[in-house]
Parts: C-alpha cells; structure tokens; sequence
C-alpha cells in the first residue's frame, strides 16, 4: 500500500561510557563539532544501523510470493560487490547486462596510431535500466528507502530514497576520555619473546560519558511512491529506529538506547507545516550542570496549537 502522507520525524537516543560513532581520521575519537564540542553522529551510521537491523529480523532469501510483493534484502551490505548486485537485476529479467569498456590504442610506429576497434560500450537502453531500476527498489529495502546510486558499471540507474536522515547531534556539549587498555595476550611468539613472557598487549580506548542526541528524519510520499516505498516498509522503519540499538551492542559503543522517536504525520502529501517549525516542539534540556544519565534531562513535547492537519504520533517518548 502505498503512502499517502509526509512525515517529518525526530529521534532522541543516548549514550553512555562509549563511542557512539568514531572519527577514523581522528584516532576514532567520538565525531564531534570543533567550535561547539558537541557530539556528532552520520546519517550513513545511523542508516547502516538501520539496514543490520532489517537484515537480522527479516528473512533475505524469502522469495516473493506473488508479482509485487516486496523482500527486504539489503543492498550496501558488509563485503558486496554492488555491480554484482546490479547484474542481478538483468538476469532476473533476462536482459542484456550493459558494458562498459574503453577502446585500447596501439602504436603502430612513430609517425601513426590506430585505435583497434572498442568493445561494446553500450550503457543500456533506458527501458531497461527503468525495469533493472525498478527491480532493485522491489528486493532491496534500503534502496526503495534510503536511494542509491547504482549507475556504475552494470546500469541500474540513480534512485532518490523518500526516507532522509540528518546528523545527530548531542543536546548539549560532550567530553571525550581516553583510557588505557591493557589485554593479557599478544598476538605472535615473537612479541612474547621481547616481553620475556609478560605477555601484555596495551591500547586506547575513546568513550563518551553521557551524551544524549537528537537526529531528524523525513519521509516523502512523492518519492515512496517513485520506489515502491508503502506503509509496511514505513511500520518497519518506524520498527527498526526504536529497537536498532538494542541488537547493536558491543564493548566500544557502551550503552546505547532510543529514547524517543516522535513521529509528525501530515494529512496531506504536500504537508501542512515546515518540518523546521514541528522539530522546534520537541526540546530536551539537562536538569543538572554534569548529565550522566537520561533522567538528568527533562524532554518537553508541545503539542498545543498544532498546525492544523498535523498529527503528533509518539512511537517511543
């Protein structure tokens, strides 16, 4: 079924003694804005917590049952080659993969070159990158969801996803620590060898003592209706960004939980308000100087004077 509404939504999650998202060109240390200090997190890790979730809950092999009917298998996964996922697309519906390769030149002496004839460069028709297009927004979740760029090597086409999330940002500034760690165990004999059996292995460790955030989304019914994108892929989303953390546990991430997912569903799909004007609604402010927790912040939810044709759903919160 297919949406007949926007939504513009908010999502509040916290942190507590870990690396929520760690900076690979800064030593991993915590994402953080340099003027302000506050915490920061992508969208691309927000989202890939989002695809593992869809992925561990969902069945991937789970063959379509009838025309239509849509699978969640996950496209930007861990090791895929994605031109190996668009090619798929054609041998499911037995077309002509297309290929891409530049004509090779040969010198045949000093004065004169000539270029061997090129291979076949053909790109694809455009109606079969519209039904190869068109395939991997059925199979594929986070491409009917989130878009993809799928124009590289075997054609599939660019599709821009109705759902969009922006970085999350903490509330209020963070502190980022370091701590050593220490592992009673090394890795080879000759590392043993130079410690004379100490054995130990040292490291770092970044974490985040408290750090509440607040990230918002968007879902467009215009472009859900361009990928397939219905209200079982909406409840599903909805699914996935409440319980995401809860299968995302590790040592390095600490605790991590949604604390709030409020939901401004519009009767229309045009809309009935700025989504800029609805977020200021939802506002989280500390209770106490040094936050450690999330009961250190009170979250005020304003929902009088709603615009008119704006529903206030709260998912968590």
């Amino acid at each position: 079924m297919s949406l007949t509404n926007r939504y513009d939504f908010v999502l509040l999650f916290d942190v507590k003694d870990g690396n929520p998202n760690g900076d690979p060109d800064a030593g991993n240390l915590p994402r953080l804005d340099a003027e302000t200090g506050h915490g920061l997190m992508t969208d691309v890790s927000l989202k890939r917590k989002v695809r593992n979730f869809v992925a561990l809950t969902r069945d991937q092999s789970e063959i379509a049952p009838e025309p239509g009917t849509k699978r969640s298998e996950i496209y930007v996964r861990e090791k895929a080659i994605l031109n190996l996922q668009h090619q798929r697309a054609y041998s499911a519906l037995n077309l002509d993969a297309p290929v891409e390769e530049i004509a090779s030149a040969e010198t045949e002496d000093a004065d004169a070159k000539k270029k061997k004839p090129g291979k076949d460069k053909r790109k694809g028709s455009g109606d079969d990158v519209d039904k190869a297009r068109h395939w991997m927004c059925q199979n594929f979740f986070d491409v009917r969801t989130f878009g993809a760029v799928m124009s590289t090597g075997v054609n599939c086409g660019q599709v821009r996803g109705p759902v969009q999330l922006t970085f999350a940002r903490s509330i209020d500034p963070i502190v980022t620590l370091e701590h050593s760690i220490t592992r009673m165990a090394v890795a080879t004999e000759a590392e043993a060898e130079k410690q004379q059996g100490d054995n130990r292995t040292m490291g770092r460790k970044h974490t985040v003592p408290y750090g509440l955030y607040a990230a918002h989304g968007f879902v467009s019914a215009f472009l859900g209706k361009q990928t397939g994108f219905g209200e079982d892929d909406l409840e599903l989303l909805w699914q996935a960004l409440e319980h995401m953390f809860e299968h995302d546990r590790s040592a390095a991430r600490g605790e991590m939980s949604t604390r709030g997912l409020y939901v401004f569903k519009h009767d229309s799909e045009l809309g009935n308000a700025h989504a800029h004007e609805l977020f200021k609604r939802i506002a989280a402010k500390k209770r106490v100087d040094v936050p450690r927790s999330f009961e250190d912040y009170e979250v005020a939810v304003n929902e009088e004077g709603m615009p008119a044709g704006v529903t206030l759903l709260r998912k968590v919160g």
